[in-house]
């Protein structure tokens, strides 16, 4: 006897409000050599230590206790490495102990544990307007309510942050303070005291996102929302591995608050026990023995002279009445075409070209602004940028977007 068939059950229901990323969807599309892409934030792999990384893993494995390496490890993470990083975060003003920190599987990982530690269904979490598309997926993914927080050219407006928690109760604020993705601007001093101050006032937590901070070309570094008065028992502050080493180690961590750690312990332990030994092991070799602050500052270097290329190309590139942010690090400017542009009717044209870029809508979790783009500086030399700007603006120049 036969049966008829059944489908199997269709994906769960809370990834039915989650979109899939433009970014990642548009690093499939351009992967070929003519391709001058602004589109993925990614690091230039030419100045990856490659040499220094080999000679870690490979100094972690001929040890005479390498096997260690090979096994199960702490779901905290790794000792070593958590003490270098630990060092570095204190060296920069957010004095920070081992104890502290909980190794990740990149930072991304750690957005994740705090939805699951910290966030119901229908939980409310504030986020800047624009902000980085990754951290909207996750707490769509934990179905959440995310609202919207008005910013200006200093970052999120500190006035607009008070009525939304009179009106809103977040339980939770998500920033990127430090050139942030997707515009580049840094939060000044003063506002980040007053976000440490709302957040203490209201029983609020913060995540203050930082993968991009020693990615300084100009200015003075700004201290951490985390070192601010009243953030110790309410800022998580999330750093990474990937920018300023290699993003396919897939290290990051999170610094919390002590009366979070055995809860985003057990989250870890639930998602994938623990990160990946061999990786946490050669990367705390490699920041033993590397001169990690001169590695910082030849990044520091080749990626000035690419955002100074892009700055220099922009007034050529965009038609009259654009306006752009000029970050002072980071990876990114944010362009705002005039009118009523739409962005992503222009990208078919530009990939038409062999150039990339990321349209702005999908960075907006309220209602977005289609005349907005994010370009990325630091994959691509300044000789590269300059060709792939006079690209782009045959494309943002002409009045239909069209391949003329």
């Amino acid at each position: 006897m036969t049966h008829p068939a059944v489908r199997p059950a269709l994906p769960a229901q809370r990834l039915a409000g989650v979109a899939s990323s433009p970014v990642r969807d548009l690093l499939a599309l351009v992967d070929k050599p003519s391709v001058i892409s602004f589109a993925g934030g990614l690091p230039a792999p030419e100045l990856f230590d490659l040499d220094g990384v080999r000679a870690a893993f490979d100094r972690v494995l001929s040890a005479p206790d390498g096997r260690r390496h090979l096994q199960y490890a702490p779901t905290e993470g790794n000792l070593d490495l958590r003490t270098h990083v630990a060092a570095r975060m204190t060296a920069r003003g957010l004095p920070t102990s081992a104890a502290d920190l909980l190794v990740t599987t990149g930072s991304q990982q750690a957005l994740t544990l705090i939805a699951a530690a910290l966030l119901d269904p229908g939980d409310v979490v504030a986020v800047e307007e624009p902000t980085y598309l990754a951290a909207l997926q996750c707490f769509q993914l934990a179905g959440c309510r995310i609202v919207t927080v008005p910013s200006d050219a200093d970052g999120i407006d500190p006035v607009a942050l008070r009525e939304v928690i009179a009106t809103a109760r977040p339980k939770l604020l998500y920033l990127v303070p430090t050139f942030a993705n997707p515009t580049g601007r840094t939060l000044p001093l003063d506002r980040r005291a007053e976000v440490a101050s709302l957040a203490a006032a209201h029983g609020m937590w913060v995540v203050e996102d930082d993968p991009y901070g020693e990615l300084r070309y100009r200015g003075e570094p700004v201290a951490a929302l985390a070192a601010q008065a009243g953030a110790e028992e309410h800022v998580l502050h999330l750093g990474s591995f990937s920018k300023i080493a290699a993003p396919g180690l897939r290290l990051g961590w999170v610094r919390t608050p002590a009366a979070l750690r055995p809860a985003l312990t057990v989250a870890k332990q639930a998602a994938d026990l623990h990160t990946s030994t061999i990786d946490q092991a050669a990367a705390a070799a490699w920041l033993g023995v590397a001169d990690v602050d001169a590695h910082v500052r030849g990044l520091q270097d080749a990626y000035r002279a690419r955002r100074d290329a892009m700055m220099a190309a922009m007034p050529a590139t965009v038609p009259a009445g654009s306006a752009w942010t000029d970050p002072d690090g980071g990876m990114f400017t944010w362009v705002r075409l005039p009118g009523a542009a739409d962005t992503a009717t222009l990208l078919p044209g530009a990939l038409a070209r062999d150039v990339a870029f990321v349209p702005g809508a999908p960075f907006f979790a309220g209602r977005p602004d289609t005349a907005t783009m994010r370009l990325s500086f630091t994959t691509h030399t300044p000789a590269e940028i300059a060709e792939g700007m006079r690209r782009l603006s045959a494309v943002l120049r002409t009045p239909a977007g069209g391949s003329s």
